[in-house]
């Protein structure tokens, strides 16, 4: 059973991004299930993306942030109106999703 976090910093501006919507989903043999949705934070983070003590089974995840408001709201234009990272869960350790993000370009590692 594992934790899962996530941080999202806009490189362009070398700040966190404020006011994306994150969706994760897991994969089952019917397709993609919601487990949880979350605007992030001043800081570039959800806080509560699940609730606490809540931990994930191992498995295969995703994360789909949705980028295109964000950049409207910054009076920028990008190229990317959604960025999904998917993953597997294979330890019971924390993980942590972040995503580096510009107009034209992202990035991502298995953070601590």
């Amino acid at each position: 059973m594992s934790q899962i976090t996530t941080h999202v910093l806009d490189t362009s501006i070398g700040k966190p991004a404020m006011g994306i919507t994150i969706h994760l989903e897991g994969k089952s043999s019917n397709g993609w299930n919601q487990m949880a949705q979350g605007i992030t934070n001043a800081d570039g983070r959800i806080g509560d993306l699940l609730e606490k003590g809540k931990f994930l089974p191992h498995g295969t995840y995703r994360m789909i942030f949705e980028t295109a408001s964000y950049f409207t709201a910054q009076n920028k234009k990008g190229f990317y109106p959604s960025v999904t990272i998917e993953f597997n869960l294979s330890e019971d350790a924390h993980y942590h999703i972040p995503l580096l993000l510009n107009p034209f370009g992202y990035s991502t590692y298995r953070g601590s």
